[in-house]
C-alpha cells in the first residue's frame, strides 16, 4: 500500500486523544489529526522521529496527520485507519496463506444476527472452496517484552467483536480474528492479560470454540505499508 508524501519531524506531545503536536525538520510547529484511539502506550515520547502526511482537503480542520512513529528499532504505524486496506492487499494477493483461494473480497460486511447487535466486520472472502469467511482486523501495537498484544486498554467492543464471530462460526461460516502487528519488535502476539483480562479469556474461549485467530506482521518499506509474515500466536503468553 503506497502512502501519500510524508514529512518528518518529531513529537512534542499528544493530547485530547486525536491531537499531536509536531516540530517539523524545518523547526516549524504543527498540530497534526491522530487517528488512534488506543493509549498508544510505548508508541510515543518526548522528542521521538515521527512522519506525518498532509491534506489540501480545504475542509479539514487539522491538514497533518501523524502516520508512523520510531520509538529506537523502526516505524509504528499509528494511524489505525490504514491497517484495513492493508491486511485486504495482501489477501486478495494471496499473501496471508490461511486465507489464500477466494475469488471476492468486500470491506465493511454488515452482519445482523439474531441475538447480536447490527455490527460490521473489516472483511468477507466469499466464491473459495472453503466456507465464507468473515474476519475482523485489529492494529497491535502493544510492546510487552517477547511480545505485542492487544488490547491496550479495556475494549468491550472488542470482546463483542469475539462474541459475534464465535456466533458466525456456530453457524458454520469461517470467523477470523486477524491481529495486525504494527511494529516491528517482538516474535509472538499474545493478549493483553493485564489490560484487560476479560478480553483475554474471551479470545482463548472463542479460538477453542473454533475462531481462528492469525497474527500477521506490518511492514514499512519508505514510502508504504504492506503485509509481512505470519507471527506464532501464544494465547497463553
Amino acid at each position: 500500500m503506497q502512502l501519500p508524501p510524508l514529512t518528518s519531524g518529531r513529537i512534542l506531545r499528544r493530547y485530547k486523544r486525536f491531537l499531536a503536536d509536531v516540530e517539523l525538520a524545518d523547526g516549524s510547529l504543527v498540530t497534526a489529526h491522530c487517528p488512534n484511539t488506543g493509549s498508544m502506550q510505548g508508541c510515543w515520547e518526548e522528542g521521538a522521529p515521527v512522519q506525518l502526511s498532509r491534506s489540501d482537503n480545504p475542509k479539514r480542520k487539522l491538514p497533518w496527520t501523524l502516520e508512523r512513529v520510531d520509538m529506537g528499532d523502526g516505524w509504528i504505524g499509528v494511524n489505525t485507519g490504514l491497517v484495513n486496506a492493508v491486511m485486504a492487499e495482501a489477501i486478495e494477493a494471496g499473501r496471508i496463506p490461511p486465507l489464500a483461494g477466494y475469488g471476492r473480497l468486500r470491506r465493511e460486511v454488515t452482519v445482523d444476527l439474531e441475538g447480536h447487535p447490527r455490527s460490521r466486520l473489516d472483511i468477507g472472502l466469499y466464491e473459495g472452496e472453503q466456507p465464507d469467511a468473515l474476519v475482523e482486523v485489529k492494529n497491535v501495537t502493544l510492546l510487552d517484552g517477547d511480545y505485542l498484544r492487544f488490547p491496550d486498554a479495556v475494549s468491550e467492543r472488542g470482546r463483542k467483536h469475539l462474541d459475534l464471530l464465535l456466533a458466525l462460526h456456530q453457524q458454520g461460516q469461517r470467523a477470523v480474528m486477524l491481529y495486525a502487528l504494527n511494529r516491528p519488535e517482538a516474535e509472538l502476539f499474545a493478549p493483553a492479560r493485564d489490560s484487560d483480562p476479560a478480553y483475554a479469556q474471551r479470545l482463548s474461549e472463542v479460538a477453542a470454540g473454533g475462531v481462528e485467530v492469525l497474527a500477521v506482521r506490518v511492514r514499512h518499506p519508505e514510502q508504504g505499508m504492506e503485509a509481512g509474515e505470519l507471527v506464532p500466536v501464544d494465547l497463553q503468553g
